[in-house]
């Protein structure tokens, strides 16, 4: 109703009252029944107590749960979000070392480091899966023909977002033609999570005044990418994903060293992880540069007459050191057969693996150290040392040699047939008499000899069944039998014949080339067993110094001058009318014992030589050992001779 010009409403008085009526049930939350019981006309709620504390509850729980969460991104795992976030603008970039080199005595380059272009794949740039796939597709269509790109390719996907590799660059392929390298790098910047960086590949430079040198690859050893086992045991020293390590020889005894001190660069990328600009720089420090005490001359030479003779005799298999007596120091060191330790810096392929690992003659074994033979007759100048150091026998004790030692229905010979004769112990070296050292070293009738304990005594003292500690991996210590041994082992006593098989390095005795070399050091320099060593110095890159490797001597002052004096007349008569007579036209005088080491029953016995020179004083001795190839004095003086005798007639002068 409109009241003369007033257009407001008027609202009646009964409306009014129904309103305030309405909201007073509300507040009181009346039902229909007890709004009716009042008198009045209640507007009911179909909310009730319990309905609404529940609702309430529901809404404080979905709240406390989004504080929670809030506090555990932003409390508990702030860094990592925050790190997370700013990896996608910062980066702190590792600047690899270049790696030392290593040189030979002379300073002449045994290794070099050759620029090689590689592709990294950073995974966490490639989040987005279109992005992703347009990556993929892109680098198979310019990588497909590379051999482990597909198997890299594989790991790379497999790679979660929890692990270390989705943040940082993983190596995907190296070793790219330049051509390759130039055009991709330069399509890169389209596609996100790749780079195309320089790296540096270990080249190993088997050759030398074109002739090919292999048998240096056992000493200097390899540098491979580092693997999973590796990389946890390094990774708190700061090794990286992509890193390459030393895997065996001196790459691997002498890493540290080596590798240097990587540098670090903070870089700012965009969002597709490419660089913008440096923020920060600390610079690397390269690798120490090692100079062995390997000299490559004696290297080549000795490899070449090795090779040469091993051709005549249709062997594959020997070892020949090179070692000075006053040092210790290893000047030639030669494994055969080798192997080209580039197949493996480079990547070596599951088929050129296959044929190193399956070959029966074993290319990568290395014979001088980790080879385990029985000695021969090289250990008769040790016996003949103990014996007269234990007052058994002096130097004009003499035994009749007929053709060997008869003891109940064992025979055991001389290699003479007829035997020697008299025989004293400068003969029983120079003409190496069986008869005399079964004697000596186990006795006969009422003559006492050493007895195995007394044998293996002094053969531990002249560095057998022990590590020699020379800086090369997996080393053996060879191994001196004994009765509780042979019980616990075979089930059988220890009898005389044991002594005497022992005696003259047959039986269970086993030693290791390396060992043999070192025990006629000892006979050459006067008594000093030294630890051999194959580091001659090296150049700190930090203080821009050479430190040289001091020598270390094991043990000296165990053997009398008397004893050492006998014993290397003895071998000195080994040259003039014995056994080692070939090497009487040397131009200096020296000293020798051969070695004919039976093995097996069907097959020929290990050929083994060993000399030093000049005889009154020792700069070199020489080891050869060549295996299944006869007797030493046929087959291995003839090699030591040759190297000798170039050695004090050319190269020395």
């Amino acid at each position: 109703m409109f009241l003369g010009g007033n257009s407001r409403l008027k609202e009646s008085p009964m409306l009014s009252r129904n309103r305030h009526e309405w909201v007073e049930a509300a507040f009181l939350n009346l039902s229909d029944k007890e709004l009716s019981q009042t008198g009045k006309n209640y507007l009911g709620l179909s909310l009730g107590n319990k309905k609404l504390v529940g609702f309430l509850l529901f809404i404080y729980f979905v709240l406390f749960v989004l504080l929670c969460q809030t506090a555990f991104i932003q409390v508990w795992h702030g860094d990592y979000y925050f790190n997370l976030a700013e990896k996608n603008r910062i980066r702190l970039i590792n600047l690899v070392s270049p790696r030392g080199i290593i040189y030979d005595t002379n300073g002449i380059a045994l290794v070099e480091n050759v620029p090689s272009f590689a592709v990294f794949v950073t995974m966490f740039d490639l989040q987005a899966d279109a992005e992703k796939e347009k990556t993929i597709a892109w680098l198979r269509q310019n990588l497909a023909e590379q051999e482990t790109f597909e198997e890299s390719l594989e790991k790379l996907l497999l790679i979660t977002p929890k692990a270390k590799e989705y943040f940082e660059p993983v190596l995907l392929i190296e070793g790219l033609e330049y051509e390759k390298a130039m055009a991709m790098r330069i399509e890169s910047v389209n596609y996100e999570g790749v780079d195309i960086e320089v790296t540096a590949r270990r080249n190993y430079l088997n050759s030398f005044q074109s002739q090919k040198v292999s048998s240096l690859a056992h000493t200097l050893g390899y540098e491979g990418k580092i693997n999973s086992e590796e990389y946890n045991k390094l990774v708190s020293r700061g090794y990286l994903l992509n890193d390459f390590v030393g895997k065996t020889g001196v790459e691997a005894i002498f890493e540290e060293q080596l590798r240097g001190k990587y540098g670090k660069e903070q870089i700012e990328v965009d969002s597709s992880g490419k660089a913008v600009k440096i923020i920060a720089r600390e610079e690397m420090q390269k690798g120490d540069n090692l100079f062995l005490s390997i000299d490559l001359n004696m290297q080549a030479k000795l490899e070449s007459i090795i090779k040469n003779s091993l051709a005549k005799l249709n062997k594959k298999k020997a070892v020949a050191i090179v070692m000075d007596p006053r040092n210790g120091k290893i000047r030639s060191l030669v494994n055969l057969p080798s192997y080209d330790n580039n197949l493996f810096s480079r990547g070596i392929s599951s088929v050129d693996f296959d044929k190193l690992i399956t070959d029966e003659d074993k290319p990568l074994f290395n014979r001088a150290v980790s080879g385990e033979y029985p000695s021969g007759s090289t250990i008769k100048p040790v016996i003949a040392a103990a014996a007269l150091e234990q007052g058994i026998i002096n130097e004009n004790s003499s035994f009749l040699s007929v053709g060997g030692i008869r003891i109940g229905e064992w025979f055991f010979p001389d290699w003479k047939a007829g035997g020697h004769g008299i025989t004293n112990v400068r003969k029983a070296l120079a003409e190496s008499v069986n008869t005399f050292f079964y004697i000596i070293g186990g006795g006969y009738g009422d003559f006492e000899g050493l007895g195995v304990r007394k044998i293996k005594e002094y053969a531990e003292l002249f560095g057998l069944n022990a590590l020699t500690g020379i800086d090369l991996p997996n080393e053996k210590a060879g191994f001196l039998p004994t009765p509780e041994w042979k019980l616990q082992t075979k089930k059988e006593q220890w009898y005389i014949g044991d002594s005497y098989h022992l005696a003259i390095g047959q039986g269970d005795l086993l030693v290791t080339p390396l060992q043999v070399a070192n025990y006629i050091s000892v006979f050459a320099n006067n008594g000093i067993l030294y630890k051999p060593q194959i580091i001659d110095h090296y150049f700190d890159q930090e203080t821009k110094n050479n430190v040289a490797i001091d020598s270390e001597i094991i043990r000296q002052d165990f053997i009398s001058d008397q004893t050492l004096n006998i014993v290397c007349q003895g071998m000195r008569q080994a040259v003039t009318s014995g056994s080692a007579k070939i090497l009487n036209s040397l131009p200096v005088t020296s000293a020798a014992k051969t070695g004919t080491a039976q093995w097996s029953t069907d097959k020929n016995p290990h050929a083994w030589f060993a000399a030093f020179a000049p005889y009154n004083n020792a700069e070199m001795v020489i080891m050869v050992l060549v295996e299944e190839a006869g007797e030493g004095s046929a087959v291995s003086a003839p090699i030591a001779y040759e190297f000798m005798n170039w050695y004090f007639r050319e190269y020395k002068k």
